[in-house]
């Protein structure tokens, strides 16, 4: 039997809380699929944990929100696999904005829409 891969969660603390209360939280002696991005979070945090994700085996998708994601888009930029794929998603404080979205730009330009 093929065991399914995991949600990875970085955000703030109402997005992370609500997708754990959804189910998605994975706890193990090893660590956790999730990290709650507050206001004193170092960056090289966050970029540890978003690379920590991408090499594990177990992650099929990192969701991420996007003004986090806007701190560490320079590692963004550089992760260009598929597995785990990463998606940039809302906060109830900063709406989604695809002109920021680094998988829409790259969309934009294969479809011949974008720079």
């Amino acid at each position: 039997m093929e065991v399914g891969k995991l949600v990875a969660v970085i955000g703030d603390e109402d997005t992370v809380t609500g997708f754990l209360l959804a189910g998605v939280g994975h706890r193990t002696a090893q660590g956790s699929n999730f990290l709650v991005v507050k206001g004193d979070t170092k960056l090289q945090q966050v970029e540890e944990a978003f690379k920590a994700f991408t090499t594990r085996d177990d992650v099929g998708i990192i969701l991420i929100n996007q003004h986090v994601a806007n701190d560490i888009r320079h590692v963004l930029k550089d992760y260009n696999a598929t597995i785990p794929t990463v998606l940039e998603i809302p906060s109830k404080e900063h709406p989604y904005d695809p002109e920021q979205d680094y998988i829409m730009q790259r969309v934009n330009m294969f479809l011949g829409g974008g720079t």
